[in-house]
C-alpha cells in the first residue's frame, strides 16, 4: 500500500518509537513527591521542553492536551468563557474542531464571524481588521489548510490584532514539520499542535499560550498550571518532545524534497482531462495536493484508488464516513458534486520518487472507472 494521507496522520518515526518504549515502564505519577514520581516529572518535562524549544516557546507557556482538538477547544472556549461574553473571529474553512467550537459558544450566546475565502481559500489581513468590532475577545486563523494545504498570513494577521488588542489564535497542526513554525514568525497569542502529525505518538498534544494570556479551564485539575486537569499522557508527551525536536531539524531539507515530490505528483495528475487543482497554486504546503475530478463518482474514485493500492481521503480525516461534501471545498465555490468528486493527497517523510509516479498511475486509472458518463 503506498500511503499519501500524512495530513490525517503521519506514522510514528522508528527512532521516537524506541525512545518512547524505553519510558513506557516509568509508572509513576508526575504530580506524585515520591522517587518513582519525580522520575515520571523529569521525563515529562523533558518533552515539554524539547517541544517548547522546537517552536520558540518557554516550557511553562506550553500546556499539554490530548491532542489538537482538546488544544483548539481550550484556546476558543478557554478564551471566551474567561471574557463571559463578546465576539468571535474565525474564518469559514478552519478545521472541524474550531467551527464546532464556534458554533456551541454561538449557543451560549456570543457572536460568531466567519470569514469567506477567495477560490484559493485565502483570506487576508484586511478581511480580518474589517470585521474586529470593540467586543471582540479573539481572532482564529489557522496556519495551514488541512484540506486543501493553502498557508495563511499569520504573522500578518497577528500584526492587526495586536494593534487592536484582540487575542489571536492559529491551528498550527499542520505547520510543524511542513513549514516553518515559530512563534518569533508567528506572533500568535495562542498555538495549538499535534503530535500524531509531525510523527509523534497519537494521544498528544499541546497549546501554547502567551503569558498573561487569561483561560477559563475547561477540564478542571491541578495539573498543568490549572489550565488542564488530568494525569498527562507521559510516554506520549516524551514522544511529541522528541518528534517535534527531529522535525524541526529537518524542515529545510525535508521541505524541498516534499516539495519536489508534490510538483512531480500534480503535474501527472493536473494532465489528466477534467482535473483541476484546489488551493492556492504556490502559497500552500509542500505535502498537499488536493484536486477535483470532473464527471466522477467520488465514493468510487476512493474506492478505486483503495484497490489500486493507494492511501488518499476526501478531505479531513476528522470527516470521514460522513455523507457531507467537504465546507472547505464548498467555501472555495466547488459544487457539493465537486465536492464529492475531489481528493487529497498528502506526503510525507517516507514517500519515494517510485510511490508518487506509481500513485499517478493508480490515480489515472481510478479515474477512467470512476467516470460518470451519461
Amino acid at each position: 500500500m503506498i500511503y499519501l494521507d500524512y495530513a490525517a496522520t503521519t506514522p510514528l518515526d522508528p527512532e521516537v518509537k524506541a525512545m518512547v518504549e524505553g519510558v513506557l515502564g516509568v509508572y509513576g505519577n508526575p504530580s506524585s513527591v515520591h522517587s518513582p514520581g519525580r522520575e515520571a516529572r523529569s521525563l515529562l518535562e523533558e518533552g515539554r521542553e524539547r517541544l517548547a524549544r522546537a517552536i520558540g516557546a518557554k516550557p511553562r507557556e506550553l500546556v499539554l492536551t490530548s491532542g489538537g482538538t482538546e488544544a483548539d477547544a481550550l484556546a476558543l472556549y478557554g478564551v471566551a468563557l474567561a471574557r463571559g461574553r463578546g465576539h468571535l473571529v474565525s474564518t469559514a474553512v478552519e478545521h472541524s474542531a474550531v467551527l464546532l467550537a464556534l458554533k456551541n459558544l454561538e449557543r451560549l450566546g456570543f457572536a460568531v464571524t466567519l470569514l469567506q475565502p477567495d477560490q484559493h481559500g485565502l483570506v487576508y489581513p484586511e478581511q480580518v481588521a474589517e470585521v474586529i468590532r470593540a467586543d471582540t475577545v479573539l481572532v482564529s486563523v489557522m496556519a495551514v489548510n488541512n484540506e486543501i494545504g493553502t498557508l495563511y498570513p499569520i504573522q500578518e494577521i497577528a500584526q492587526v490584532c495586536q494593534a487592536r488588542g484582540v487575542l489571536f489564535h492559529t491551528d498550527a497542526v499542520q505547520a510543524l514539520g511542513s513549514v516553518p513554525c515559530h512563534l518569533e514568525h508567528l506572533g500568535a497569542d495562542l498555538l495549538s499542535l499535534a503530535a500524531h502529525k509531525f510523527y509523534g505518538p497519537k494521544g498528544a498534544g499541546a497549546l501554547y499560550v502567551r503569558k498573561g494570556v487569561e483561560l477559563f479551564p475547561i477540564v478542571p485539575g491541578k495539573q498543568e498550571q490549572g489550565y488542564r486537569g488530568g494525569t498527562e499522557n507521559l510516554p506520549a508527551v516524551y514522544g511529541m518532545g522528541l518528534a517535534a525536536e527531529k522535525a524541526v531539524a529537518l524542515l529545510a531539507e525535508e521541505s524541498q524534497r516534499l516539495l519536489a515530490l508534490r510538483q512531480r505528483l500534480e503535474a501527472r495528475l493536473l494532465a489528466l482531462p477534467g482535473v483541476e487543482l484546489n488551493g492556492h497554486p504556490t502559497l500552500r504546503s509542500p505535502r498537499h495536493v488536493n484536486v477535483t475530478v470532473k464527471e466522477a463518482d467520488g465514493e468510487g474514485l476512493l474506492l478505486n484508488l483503495d484497490l489500486l493500492g493507494v492511501a488518499a481521503s476526501s478531505g479531513s480525516a476528522c470527516s470521514s464516513g460522513s455523507l457531507e461534501p467537504s465546507h472547505v471545498l464548498l467555501a472555495i465555490g466547488r459544487s457539493r458534486e465537486e465536492a464529492r468528486a475531489s481528493v487529497r493527497f498528502s506526503l510525507g517523510r517516507f514517500t519515494t520518487e517510485a510511490e508518487v509516479d506509481q500513485a499517478a498511475r493508480a490515480f489515472a486509472e481510478a479515474v477512467g472507472r470512476s467516470r460518470v458518463y451519461t
